[in-house]
């Protein structure tokens, strides 16, 4: 067992996990939670060292919970990973592909491979999560049913990969944050710079949010994300989540954030990180490659 412990949100063999190992280099001992909260919870209470959040998906987008809870818990953001969703449909080391009558996972991960399925002639069935998916096929030990679910799953719970890269789009990316308790960014020799996030309010005035995005752009600063949710309790009023390019240490954006913080009424700096940059897959014409 290693001593990094890393808290990620869903069942042993879930997505969340095997990004987690990748980032981590399998040098962690990961920490099972029910709830995307509860991550906060152990991290802020120091159970775990780090939590391994999504944050948004190419296809399904943000997940807003987490930009709420993100402001709710006193943590940092100190690293980001785009981790690559392939699903793959698992099933008992006895099972042929033509024997599977029902394929069960989380209603998510079923409509991503919706075209893949459907020449399959399965009858779909929803369930909680992809992780628990297989670990129900294990449990059931029928050769009618299987599980769309990760190759890591399957490692897990002992099933075999009847068939793999089963998402219609192959450009199917998770977004994971690193959170930690200390703003201490992870840095590895491999990073293409930093990219820093946070989170303001503003006044109601004609032009304001025109005037907060100028002091980014009359800089130079790259935006790479910009999300809104509303402030409960002040209906149609809203917080500003951005991800820009560079490093709260640089003069540059010293001085942008400075100025912002004349135009706001709350800003908070949730990290500076090293950004992971990575390449789509592509095929020998160009195209987009599963």
């Amino acid at each position: 067992m290693y001593s990094l412990k890393v808290a990620f949100q869903g069942e042993t063999g879930a997505y969340s996990e095997a990004a987690a190992l990748e980032y981590f280099h399998q040098e962690m001992t990961s920490y099972s939670c029910h709830t995307f909260e509860n991550v906060f919870h152990v991290v802020e209470e120091q159970v775990c060292r780090y939590g391994f959040i999504p944050i948004e998906n190419t296809l399904a987008g943000s997940i807003h919970r987490n930009y709420d809870l993100m402001l709710k818990y006193s943590l940092h953001i100190v690293g980001e990973y785009h981790f690559r969703v392939k699903h793959c449909l698992l099933a008992v080391n006895e099972a042929r592909l033509d024997q599977i009558q029902y394929v069960h996972s989380h209603p998510q991960a079923l409509a991503q491979c919706e075209a893949s399925l459907k020449k399959l002639s399965v009858r779909l069935v929803p369930e909680a999560d992809t992780a628990g998916s297989a670990r129900l096929i294990s449990e059931k030990d029928s050769n009618l049913s299987a599980a769309v679910a990760s190759k890591h799953a399957a490692q897990v719970y002992g099933l075999q990969v009847l068939t793999d890269n089963l998402e219609d789009n192959p450009l199917n990316f998770t977004r994971f944050l690193v959170l930690a308790k200390q703003g201490k960014p992870i840095v590895d020799t491999h990073h293409q710079g930093f990219k820093t996030s946070i989170v303001f309010s503003l006044p109601n005035k004609p032009g304001i949010l025109f005037k907060a995005l100028s002091v980014f752009a009359l800089r130079d600063i790259d935006l790479t994300k910009i999300e809104s949710r509303p402030i409960p309790g002040k209906p149609w009023e809203y917080l500003f989540y951005i991800d820009f390019i560079g490093n709260i240490s640089d003069r540059v954006c010293q001085r942008a954030l400075d100025h912002l913080n004349e135009l706001t009424i709350l800003l908070r700096i949730l990290g500076s990180y090293p950004r992971h940059q990575f390449d789509f897959p592509t095929s020998h014409n160009g195209q987009p490659n599963k």
